[in-house]
């Protein structure tokens, strides 16, 4: 990318790999401009603390990181519409609640049509001389964006509504009991897909990929991104706000709970779907893709599945490896789709 975004993002790059999560990289003191918002002491804190979600919830962190580095985006200006779900329930118990911002809790699937009732809403205000500045997200989780809320959001997308819709994805029903949704990975055990049989655990062949699907609507803006890399995710929502019309950020957001894994592993299961590449990490415009995020070094795929009990089956008595051989082979088409690999 030639314009000042791809010139910021190359300029962060070497930080980014280095970071220690404080105002350092090995001795240095990094200018404020380098400085990530959640290294700021001036961050929103937009989810603040109280909420009940679990010990080392990647959704938690995900939405932290997102909004607070969208509210630094647009001074603080943003009315969020939020899908029941995970985080939801766990940011919200009636009546407490941890938001600190305009924040509205829609149905499971209408979080796009809410927020763009709200986008409606302000656009006609700014037309009789109401405030311009104030700028709509609308959230939900796997869930509630590729399956009960897929009409809502590709509706907002054909009409290039003014709203960011953010996905955390966590790859099943978490909230009700980790029953599989159109995200869950092929093989993996859910409550709905069992690992019994010939062909256990979830399905080969179903699903949808929504980052694709968003791209085929060619909206101004489609990206990935995962917790385990905190810059990169500011500097794409950074970039959605600095954009308007319908904008879609898919977040991966591992789930201790639902995947079988040990909270301390949620950052680096979420770098191993990177690394591996059943993750990739990518930015496009009006369908074309203007950016990735290259592998900087490749893992096969056993690595990303075996920290997780919900891949336990293909590795247990004999094991799977036909079947970890189609993960695998899922992996390599995304780095040949994408290229993720750097060939120089």
């Amino acid at each position: 990318m030639t314009d000042d975004f791809g010139a910021a993002r190359q300029s962060s790059e070497p930080i980014k790999f280095y970071q220690t999560g404080t105002f350092t990289v090995g001795n240095r003191l990094l200018a404020p401009e380098q400085r990530s918002v959640q290294a700021s002491t001036e961050r929103s804190n937009s989810l603040t603390s109280g909420h009940r979600a679990c010990q080392g919830c990647g959704e938690a962190l995900g939405a932290r990181y997102a909004i607070d580095a969208a509210m630094r985006a647009t001074n603080n200006q943003i009315i969020a519409a939020n899908a029941t779900g995970c985080l939801e329930v766990f940011s919200t118990p009636y009546p407490e609640t941890s938001w600190q911002l305009p924040w509205i809790h829609s149905l499971f699937g209408n979080a796009a049509a809410v927020g763009t009732g709200i986008a409606a809403a302000l656009k006609v205000k700014a037309a009789k001389g109401g405030r311009k500045d104030v700028r709509v997200i609308a959230q939900g989780g796997d869930g509630g964006t590729t399956d009960i809320g897929f009409g809502c959001l590709s509706g907002m997308f054909e009409r290039n509504d003014d709203v960011l819709y953010i996905c955390y994805d966590n790859e099943a029903y978490m909230n009700t009991g980790v029953q599989r949704s159109s995200a869950t990975p092929h093989a993996a055990r859910t409550a709905t897909t069992q690992a019994v049989g010939p062909n256990p655990g979830a399905e080969f062949g179903k699903g949808k990929n929504l980052p694709r699907i968003a791209m085929a609507h060619e909206i101004p803006y489609v990206a990935t991104a995962t917790v385990a890399d905190l810059r990169d995710l500011e500097a794409k929502v950074e970039r959605a706000m600095g954009l308007h019309g319908a904008r879609y950020l898919h977040i991966l957001v591992p789930c201790p709970l639902g995947w079988g894994a040990a909270s301390h592993d949620t950052i680096r299961l979420a770098r191993l779907a990177r690394e591996t590449g059943l993750f990739p990490e990518f930015e496009a415009e009006a369908g074309e893709i203007t950016a990735v995020t290259k592998i900087r070094r490749r893992v096969p795929v056993e690595d990303y599945l075996r920290p997780q009990k919900r891949f336990a089956h293909l590795f247990a008595d004999a094991g799977r490896p036909d079947l970890i051989a189609q993960i695998q082979a899922e992996a390599d088409r995304n780095i040949r789709r994408f290229g993720l690999l750097d060939e120089s």
